[in-house]
């Protein structure tokens, strides 16, 4: 795979607030990182696959949730939407104009494989791989080829 362009989130930076996404920077996060990327790659590529990375994701929006539930609380509409990792992805998609297949794994070299595997069988031209861990982002554009 070639790195057209990598972006970094640093850890004791927030990131700008999403709007639809509420409590936790993990959403934010994997925009603004996806983001950054995109902004730094040589130009748009509308065949562009999304493949998230994280080991816990949205921890801070499960919590949020488990503690409502447990004391009996109203859980907001938007906790629905958040808590499917790929709403984001869908975000960032819409938001860059990008058609290419979502897909959200649990470790780096299971996001690499899909990568490859996106890109090897014509599913997408280019791969966005966001990983997400520690609260820090990571964000590299890839496409076929070797760099």
């Amino acid at each position: 795979m070639r790195v057209l362009a990598t972006a970094e989130w640093p850890a004791d930076a927030a990131p700008p607030r999403l709007a639809g996404f509420v409590h936790s920077e993990f959403n934010p996060l994997v925009a603004a990182v996806a983001g950054r990327c995109l902004e730094a790659a040589p130009g748009p590529e509308p065949d562009t696959a999304l493949v998230l990375v994280s080991d816990v994701g949205d921890v801070d929006s499960a919590a949020h949730v488990a503690r409502a539930v447990d004391q009996g609380a109203r859980v907001g509409p938007l906790f629905f939407f958040q808590s499917v990792p790929n709403a984001v992805l869908g975000h960032i998609a819409a938001r860059w104009g990008l058609t290419g297949p979502v897909s959200c794994l649990c470790d780096t070299a299971a996001g690499l494989d899909a990568a490859r595997g996106l890109v090897a069988d014509g599913d997408a031209r280019r791969v966005l791989l966001i990983d997400v861990s520690g609260g820090t982002a990571t964000a590299v554009l890839l496409s076929g080829g070797t760099a």
